[in-house]
Formats: structure tokens, C-alpha cells, sequence
């Protein structure tokens, strides 16, 4: 018991939180900008997917690995440009477009694999894109976008509260109507919060395919665009609610990691943070269903 305990509470369970705290905290801190704005933007999965695919297939191309960061952050800007105009200007209800944002990653990458490489499952064997690491004591060996990652927490706390942008955004989330009378032009600010989502969940998507595999499989992702969803609604979209929301989360994917590493059943473990989402997501309907009835009350009122 003692070995197991060892083994699972370690220096290494820091540096695997870490790890996987870095693609939801990209992906949620992005989310959180957006629905500052009062857009809660589910397409997250299908941003972080898109990144992930483009880092590993441009990155092998390049042989580069920040030739592969950059485009992970492109495509991922395109398919938010896509949102954007769905939502912003074509006037579609944005949880449907985010899950139409959501079906397009998946079936773009699936194809995109087929085509380039013969095999829809992932790349094979010798396209391969890693991102570099360096070892810091306690916090083991990280790529630089951890590091990023975590300063985009007091970076989104200086944007939301000491900017003119964050000012606006909070007002045009807050009430729409009193923004749009006070001379805010609320498009150009939801569109400037849906291309910074989007690039930072290309950093996401980057970050998930390069940090240790160095590879792509399909749907790599595997919903946690949704958990990023989570971690936001749970922080109420504010910066230190959202980061400690987020290394909830990926603590959980570390424990379960080293619980495997130790030889013991981790479903359990693995299961939770999709519970958790859930239960999240659910919370998150309720609550924009709440607003939106309040709205209508006001408007009929």
C-alpha cells in the first residue's frame, strides 16, 4: 500500500497534472472569453481537434515543430471565423453551430487522414512532431506552452478587468441592449472574443497532440473541449475559478494515469471528469435557459 501511495502521490503526479491541465486551461480560458460575451461556445472540441491534426501534419511536413504550432493556431482560426459568421452575422443559434463545428473537425480530420496518409485512424509511424521540453525541478519536464498556458490566466484577468476590450465585453454579456445604447459595437467585440477563443484553443489542439505522443489519432480530443466547457462554467468564466476548475480536472486524468502506472483499476478515476462535465453542461442549460426567459419577461414587460 505504501508503494502504491508513493507511487500515485509523487513529483511526477505534479508534472502529469501539468500536462494534462494545459490543453482544458488553453481551451477553457478561451471559452471564458466568449461567454463573457454571452456566447457559450461548444465548438471548442472541434477547434482543440482541428490544432491538434494540423500541429502533427504541418509540424512532420515542416519538420518543425512551431511551424506545426502555427498552424494548429490557424486552423483553428478558421474554423472560429466559420462560427463567427453562423452566429454573428447569419444569426444561428450558437450551441447548434458549435456542434456543427464540433461534427465538421471531426469528419474534416478523418478525411484529411485518409487522404494524406491512407488511414483514417491517425498518422502512421513516421510523420511525427514534438514539441521540445525543459525540466524545471518539482514541475518535471513541460513544453513551453504550459508555461504559456499559465500565464494566459493573469494575462485574461488584466484583459477582462484593466482593458477598454474587457469593459465592453462584460457590458455587451451583461446587457446587450444598455451596450448597444452606450455606443459599443457589440459585433466587433463577440468577433474579437471568438478569434481569441480561437486561438487559444489551437494551442489546446497543439499542445495535445505534441506534447507527448508526437502524433495524431482520431477524435484525439476525446471531449475535452466539453470538459474545457466545464471548467469555465464551473469558474463562471472568471480567471482564477477557471484555472482552479481546470486543475480539477486535470488532476483527475493525472491521478488516473498514476493509478494505472501503479497497477490499480483507474476507470473509476477516468470516468469522473466526464461526470463531472455533465453534470456542468446540464447546469450551464439551465442556467441560459433562466436568462433567456428573464430576457423575454423584460421585453414583454
Amino acid at each position: 500500500m505504501t508503494d502504491v501511495l508513493h507511487t500515485v502521490f509523487s513529483v511526477a503526479l505534479i508534472a502529469a497534472t501539468l500536462t494534462y491541465l494545459t490543453p482544458i486551461l488553453f481551451a477553457s480560458i478561451g471559452g471564458a472569453i466568449t461567454q463573457q460575451g454571452d456566447i457559450l461556445n461548444i465548438g471548442l472540441e472541434g477547434m482543440m481537434l482541428i490544432g491538434a491534426f494540423s500541429a502533427i501534419a504541418v509540424g512532420a511536413a515542416a519538420h518543425n515543430p512551431l511551424v506545426g504550432v502555427l498552424a494548429a493556431v490557424v486552423s483553428s482560426l478558421l474554423l472560429s471565423a466559420i462560427y463567427a459568421v453562423f452566429t454573428l452575422w447569419l444569426k444561428a443559434d450558437f450551441i447548434v453551430v458549435g456542434i456543427g463545428v464540433n461534427m465538421l473537425a471531426a469528419g474534416a480530420s478523418v478525411f484529411a487522414l485518409q487522404l494524406l496518409y491512407g488511414n483514417p485512424g491517425g498518422t502512421p509511424q513516421g510523420v511525427h512532431s514534438s514539441l521540445p521540453k525543459f525540466t524545471i525541478p518539482v514541475l518535471g519536464q513541460q513544453t513551453p506552452l504550459v508555461y504559456i498556458a499559465l500565464l494566459c490566466v493573469p494575462l485574461y484577468a488584466f484583459l477582462l478587468y484593466r482593458t477598454r476590450y474587457g469593459v465592453h465585453l462584460r457590458a455587451v454579456g451583461q446587457d446587450l441592449p444598455a451596450a448597444i445604447a452606450a455606443g459599443i459595437d457589440a459585433t466587433r467585440v463577440k468577433l474579437v472574443s471568438i478569434l481569441l477563443c480561437g486561438t487559444l484553443t489551437g494551442l489546446a489542439g497543439a499542445q495535445l497532440s505534441m506534447a507527448n505522443l508526437g502524433s495524431f489519432n482520431q477524435n484525439m480530443s476525446s471531449g475535452r473541449g466539453f470538459i474545457a466547457v466545464a471548467a469555465l462554467t464551473f469558474g463562471r468564466a472568471k480567471p482564477v475559478p477557471t484555472l482552479i476548475a481546470a486543475v480539477i480536472f486535470g488532476l483527475a486524468d493525472a491521478m488516473a494515469d498514476r493509478l494505472g502506472v501503479a497497477g490499480i483499476n483507474s476507470n473509476l478515476a477516468k470516468m469522473a471528469p466526464y461526470i463531472i462535465t455533465i453534470v456542468a453542461l446540464t447546469l450551464a442549460s439551465m442556467d441560459l435557459f433562466a436568462r433567456r426567459r428573464k430576457a423575454a419577461a423584460l421585453k414583454t414587460a
